[in-house]
């Protein structure tokens, strides 16, 4: 576990240290705007899915500078939903990473802007990758508006978030469970791992089984949340807690209870960690940063 923390620290340093140079200061008031998409993205965070995305490349001896543009933008996505995430009319939440969420720290309509300007940066950014081939970055662009949008991605997981509740049917409600977290949580990990995929041209069965992977993690991680939320440390998770009972959130523990969640979560992992047996040593992080998704505090 600590060997994985490290690792994360790490690939942190050098990740943030770079993503910070994506976000150089204009003159005028406009700025503003500037200062708040950078608070956002830089205001801590593990950066599991850009160390994903790098590890699943390195596979396929893809090095990080190929691989930064394809995390930077992903994070830049991942860092617009949780500005909205955390607005009035969605969880309302005063708390992101332990500090002011962003309407918070600045206004409403300056944070609406930032996660506006960073969802589309996000595209400029990767687009604008010249250390990625065109044909590989049309793709990568196609796969992350994809888990981005209203068509099974992020857009209908949160419209889910909302508004789902229990239909009274159990296969029923275990289809919505499954279907708002594969779209929420699970889609920017699926592209995670898809996208190191694609960046080191695996094939169809190496890319399968990545996003076999991602799927079995995404699930866990989802699960690991809602217990977090339910028995976590407010000053380690940086987030106001116990906001899913008090909103009524459809969840694994509401739907399951907090041990059956976390023996399936227990599983997922047993299996993700299975299914990336074929790349032998060099899926250990891998494996371990398995482990570390359900093992986490924060």
């Amino acid at each position: 576990m600590s060997d994985i923390v490290e690792k994360l620290v790490t690939f942190s340093q050098r990740f943030n240290a770079d993503l910070e140079n994506c976000f150089p200061f204009v003159n005028g008031a406009e700025n503003r705007v500037i200062e708040a998409m950078r608070y956002s993205v830089m205001n801590g965070g593990k950066r599991l899915r850009p160390y994903l995305l790098c590890k699943c490349a390195e596979l396929f001896n893809v090095d990080y500078e190929t691989a930064f543009p394809a995390a930077a933008s992903l994070e830049m996505l991942h860092s617009y939903s949780l500005i909205h995430d955390d607005l009035p009319a969605m969880d309302n939440d005063d708390l992101r990473r332990g500090k002011p969420t962003c309407h918070k720290q600045f206004d409403e309509a300056t944070a609406i802007l930032a996660g506006d300007g960073l969802l589309t940066y996000a595209f400029e950014y990767l687009s604008n990758a010249l250390v990625i081939k065109p044909e590989i970055r049309l793709t990568l662009v196609q796969l992350l508006s994809s888990a981005a949008g209203a068509f099974k991605g992020m857009v209908s997981g949160q419209t889910l978030d909302i508004y789902a509740t229990s239909t009274g049917n159990i296969q029923e409600d275990e289809d919505i469970i499954s279907r708002l977290e594969e779209m929420k949580t699970g889609r920017l990990l699926r592209y995670a791992c898809e996208a190191g995929a694609v960046l080191g041209k695996a094939d169809v069965e190496k890319r399968n089984v990545l996003i076999s992977y991602s799927r079995k993690i995404g699930q866990a991680f989802q699960i690991a949340d809602d217990i977090l939320d339910r028995e976590g440390d407010q000053n380690l998770v940086g987030k106001t807690l116990h906001k899913d009972d008090e909103q009524s959130k459809f969840t694994f523990v509401s739907y399951y209870g907090i041990e059956p969640a976390r023996q399936r979560a227990e599983q997922l992992i047993t299996q993700a960690i299975d299914e990336i047996s074929i790349f032998n040593d060099k899926a250990e992080d891998l494996k371990n940063l398995a482990h570390y998704i359900i093992d986490r505090k924060y």
